[in-house]
């Protein structure tokens, strides 16, 4: 039988995984994933998308554009697999694994927050990143007692 902190531990952590999933898939089959974060998006470039597939010379953009998100999306899904993969159980028996998944998950929502803040301020998948975050520390601090 698991013990509550194992499960208070591992529970957050399957849960950014899952998260992260979603959110890879939600990038990988929405036809214009660029419109996801519209706003925040066309604050950072300074027009509309309107406006920048509007020249002839552009009209590959989109297609590009597809195809950098779908990239994204699949990385993004990779990331969520690995986090739940390596948050079961059975796999944080090993102290080591604990340390090394708590380390690079803190790394990279950490991370991921401050350049949302730096680079897409009005986003509101920084919201998401908060939230994201205080899943992390519940599981941070449940690490301390094993």
């Amino acid at each position: 039988m698991l013990n509550n902190k194992k499960m208070l531990f591992s529970t957050p952590l399957i849960f950014i995984g899952i998260i992260m999933i979603f959110m890879g898939i939600r990038w990988m089959i929405v036809d214009q994933p660029w419109m996801l974060d519209k706003i925040a998006n066309e604050e950072r470039l300074g027009i509309s998308f309107d406006k920048l597939f509007e020249p002839s010379i552009n009209n590959t953009l989109p297609g590009y554009l597809r195809q950098i998100y779908r990239f994204f999306g699949l990385w993004v899904i990779i990331i969520g697999l690995f986090i739940v993969s390596f948050s079961r159980p059975s796999i944080i028996e090993y102290k080591n694994i604990r340390f090394t998944l708590l380390f690079c998950t803190g790394i990279m929502l950490c991370s991921g927050l401050i350049l949302a803040y730096i680079l897409i301020p009005s986003s509101p998948f920084i919201y998401l990143g908060w939230f994201l975050l205080l899943m992390y520390f519940v599981s941070a601090w449940n690490y301390r007692s094993f």
